[in-house]
């Protein structure tokens, strides 16, 4: 790859289906197409962004307003399917998915994203603020993950429910 210029990179939304090839090749290696697809992808609230760089599709994530038991907000995105290919991994553009995630989150009054973390990507979302709830599971055939979350408006309520 050429050096990497951030100024070639553009965030923006993108279809359920485009989120599938990238979903694939980084989180369901080896796994059918329909192992990538999640439930409320085609939801209205979901949103799905991209990260292209020049005109290739790097990255993805996945905004679905879904609520977490362990949390009180009334109102909940969950992150989902969030993946950077390989040789694009460490340049930033994952920070820019979630910044731009957080950013339409707030357009729609949500305070809280949460997610099912892997193991793996536990200090990137440590990097961007968001903090550890209970302790590591295991999805099985994916890996270990542990749950995560990020009050957006810097106000976290005291009512997160015991694990």
């Amino acid at each position: 790859m050429e050096s990497f210029n951030i100024s070639k990179l553009l965030v923006k939304p993108i279809s359920t289906p485009e989120t599938y090839p990238i979903r694939q090749i980084v989180l369901r290696k080896g796994k059918p197409v329909a192992s990538c697809m999640f439930d409320g992808d085609l939801d209205e609230t979901t949103f799905h962004l991209g990260a292209y760089y020049n005109t290739k599709l790097v990255a993805v994530a996945s905004y679905m307003m879904t609520n977490n038991q362990h949390f009180l907000e009334e109102k909940q995105y969950q992150l989902r399917g969030m993946a950077v290919i390989d040789e694009f991994k460490g340049l930033g553009i994952g920070n820019d998915l979630l910044k731009e995630g957080e950013k339409l989150c707030l357009k729609t009054n949500t305070n809280l994203i949460w997610f099912n973390a892997r193991e793996i990507a536990v200090n990137f979302y440590k990097r961007n603020n968001y903090q550890e709830t209970g302790a590591f599971f295991n999805i099985e055939g994916v890996g270990n993950h542990i749950l995560m979350s990020k009050y957006l408006l810097k106000t976290k309520p005291n009512n997160i429910q015991n694990l």
